[in-house]
């Protein structure tokens, strides 16, 4: 069957159970889904659960619409462009820099040397607690706010009335290209703008914008793009990648949004990869550690999913993945958790009721979409064979 369309949604953080490595990370017990599940005993997923996720989650036999099974990371690290990159075919020997006690002296003298601002804050933190905590002096000194995380960010909060979006933006790309590099070439430099007062409260606004590092070597985006098909990144994909590999980007506000604008992409004529994150439920439920709000964003995907399977074409096939978990209900920390990942294939060419087993690699998604164009297989073991119809 000659298939022209791949949709790959990525649910960010929706990790499927803790992986075998998990204990090196701090994350034993941790299972993303599962204790969502159990912390929401209103909450069904219905399509999820046609399409297998009962059957990934706990082994259960059904009669499911989808091929089914979960995925293992190879790469060190339990971060989003780990997980994305792993995704397209690269696998990462080592994690990327972290600095769980703010970052050394020569970093931050260097990004006040060359943006003419000092440096507040500088240590992980919350960004809503670290906002909260350095407001008024920011306020006073014009100077933005500095921060980090478990993951390997470098963080640049500003109030978008004290220092303007060009100015944070530009900040950044200093940040990205002549600071955060080397040996503290961290994976993200963030821009954080807020509005808001300490009376009424400060809110983060969508105008977030994400500098990651540029892959090593080319991704199976690459090569898509290389082959003529489209490539369209919807959400954070644009930033995870630093563009590469795209011919068209879109933001998107929430999950919703960029569900919508994925059925909105699906509806037109083009043949390639759509490549959607929906970042939600990491940034906005899972650090935050709040069960209810993740339970439903999962119930938004849930009753997404008639539409986005009604618009497909015959020949589609509709991945859903995520990149590493983020378990609501963990308590020792509000990281990332290192676990094990859903995926689901489905579309009219797929076998139904089919068990994939646990993956060795994420790159196997990259080598069955490799398969699906054929495209130069760059990492992983193509499943394409046991789930498509000969």
């Amino acid at each position: 069957m000659d298939i022209k369309r791949v949709i790959i949604i990525v649910l960010d953080s929706v990790g499927a159970g803790e992986a075998g490595d998990s204990v090196e990370y701090g994350d034993w017990g941790a299972n993303t889904l599962l204790h969502t599940l159990q912390s929401n005993n209103w909450l069904t997923l219905p399509n999820l659960e046609r399409l297998g996720l009962r059957g990934l989650l706990f082994g259960e036999k059904g009669d499911y619409i989808a091929s089914y099974g979960r995925m293992k990371e190879q790469s060190k690290g339990k971060d989003s462009i780990s997980g994305h990159w792993e995704m397209m075919g690269i696998v990462l020997k080592q994690a990327f820099p972290t600095y769980p006690h703010g970052f050394p002296k020569e970093v931050i003298e260097n990004f006040e040397k060359l943006t003419g601002k000092r440096a507040l804050g500088n240590k992980p933190a919350s960004g809503t607690e670290i906002i909260k905590e350095y407001y008024a002096l920011h306020k006073e000194t014009k100077n933005p706010i500095i921060y980090t995380s478990a993951d390997s960010v470098f963080q640049i909060a500003a109030h978008k009335d004290v220092i303007t979006l060009e100015e944070l933006y530009r900040m950044c790309e200093i940040a990205r290209e002549e600071v955060c590099i080397g040996d503290h070439a961290v994976a993200r430099v963030i821009a954080r703008p807020f509005i808001g007062d300490p009376e009424h409260g400060f809110v983060r606004t969508a105008e977030r914008k994400d500098y990651a590092l540029k892959p090593p070597q080319q991704t199976t985006l690459d090569l898509a793009k290389k082959s003529g098909r489209s490539v369209i990144g919807i959400g954070k994909i644009h930033d995870l990648f630093a563009g590469e590999g795209l011919t068209e980007s879109i933001h998107t506000e929430n999950n919703i949004d960029g569900l919508n604008k994925t059925v909105g992409k699906i509806k037109e004529d083009f043949e390639g990869i759509i490549f959607t994150n929906l970042v939600e439920f990491d940034a906005n439920w899972g650090h935050r550690r709040n069960p209810y709000e993740y339970a439903k964003g999962l119930k938004d995907v849930d009753d997404a999913i008639p539409e986005i399977t009604l618009n497909m074409k015959g020949t589609d096939i509709l991945f859903f993945v995520a990149d590493h978990g983020c378990d609501p209900t963990f308590k020792a920390h509000t990281d990332h958790t290192r676990e094990f990942v859903p995926l689901i294939a489905f579309g009219n060419p797929i076998v139904k009721n089919h068990y994939l087993g646990l993956r060795k690699s994420f790159s196997d998604l990259s080598a069955t979409i490799s398969d699906i164009f054929n495209l130069q297989k760059i990492n992983g073991e193509s499943f394409l064979q046991e789930i498509v119809f000969r």
